[in-house]
């Protein structure tokens, strides 16, 4: 379970013990690999590693604008959780022997100039990207759900919880943001739309290279 509470600016959450509740304890590799749909996995742990190493690279970006600002706080406690998830997609990384998006020296900048390009348009513009991204991204994850699901919730059980835990969190962001005036933000339609145009446009290229 979380933990709820009132942080300085007045911003209530739920927070993990660590990484919303599951463990980061490094992933056995024995008999990880036994029975599952490799391919399947691959595109799954890949593209969900390169998601979170970008999230952290948005987060990152949106600090170096706003880190000292009256948002600074919120922006430093998603990114926290995100340095959990990807984490704990590392460790998956090495238990089910997936090689890296080779596109992560691409999303290590383009992250880090999304989110200071956002934050450079305000607080508001940096809420917007958070929940563009999150939303794109909560999404995705839902759509793994339900193909892990079909192919055998038993089996895949350790991951499902963690995809869904990951997902709550996610969904988390995006209500901050909301809660934070994202919706107000110059262009919001516009900036959102573009922005997850952008995240389809990752997901499909990190599943596959």
């Amino acid at each position: 379970m979380g933990l709820t509470f009132v942080s300085p600016a007045g911003l209530r959450g739920r927070w993990p013990l660590p990484a919303g509740g599951v463990s980061l304890r490094p992933c056995s590799t024995r008999a990880t690999l036994e029975g599952i749909n490799k391919p399947v996995i691959d595109r799954i742990i890949r593209v969900d590693h390169a998601g979170e190493y970008g999230a952290n690279r948005i987060y990152a970006g949106q600090m170096a604008v706003l880190g000292r600002s009256s948002v600074g706080p919120i922006i430093q406690q998603m990114w926290n959780q995100e340095k959990d998830h990807l984490k704990k997609f590392n460790e998956l990384m090495v238990a089910y022997r997936v090689r890296p998006t080779v596109l992560l020296p691409f999303w290590n900048v383009a992250g880090f100039v999304l989110g200071a390009g956002s934050a450079l348009l305000g607080k508001k513009g940096a809420m917007a990207c958070t929940v563009a991204i999150e939303e794109s991204i909560s999404d995705h994850y839902n759509s793994q759900i339900r193909t892990l699901m079909e192919e055998d919730p038993e089996k895949y059980k350790e991951l499902l919880q963690i995809i869904k835990q990951f997902r709550d969190d996610e969904r988390e962001h995006h209500d901050i943001g909301l809660e934070h005036d994202a919706e107000t933000a110059p262009a919001y339609s516009v900036l959102k739309t573009a922005i997850q145009l952008g995240c389809k446009a990752a997901i499909f290229l990190s599943e596959r290279i």
